[in-house]
């Protein structure tokens, strides 16, 4: 566990706009505090993708403001559970917690309407993967 009791958990993709955007975003609406939600990326996007915030904006959350950025070593050692949203990604560290490998298509061009099944599939993946231990 982290330094608190709140395990901090963080989800990377490849350009920190979509997938892992979306899933730290459900995962603070989903628990709360009882998480510390991190996004990161390997090669950032100059912003969140607008398709993936207007899905997000549609369950009460607003990303659009947020900024992609860089995943760190530091990232990776303060990390509890790092979730990868594409498998076989090359880290710039070993993480010191628990490595999840989940495998979510890219919504890099997608409409909103294209992304809400996306959506919920992170949804349901967080609430069976990380909500029920």
């Amino acid at each position: 566990m982290s330094t608190t009791d709140t395990p901090t958990v963080l989800f990377i993709c490849q350009h920190n706009a979509g997938r892992s955007q979306l899933g730290a975003a459900l995962l603070e609406h989903l628990a709360g505090d009882h998480f510390v939600a991190e996004s990161a990326g390997l090669s950032p996007a100059d912003e969140v993708n607008p398709a993936v915030a207007a899905t997000v904006a549609e369950i009460g959350m607003d990303i659009a403001d947020r900024v992609p950025r860089a995943v760190t070593p530091d990232d990776l050692e303060r990390a509890d559970v790092v979730v990868l949203m594409k498998p076989g990604l090359t880290l710039p560290s070993t993480p010191r917690g628990e490595v999840l490998e989940w495998s979510f298509p890219n919504p890099e061009s997608w409409d909103a309407e294209a992304v809400r099944p996306l959506r919920e599939a992170v949804s349901e993946k967080i609430q069976t993967s990380l909500l029920s231990r």
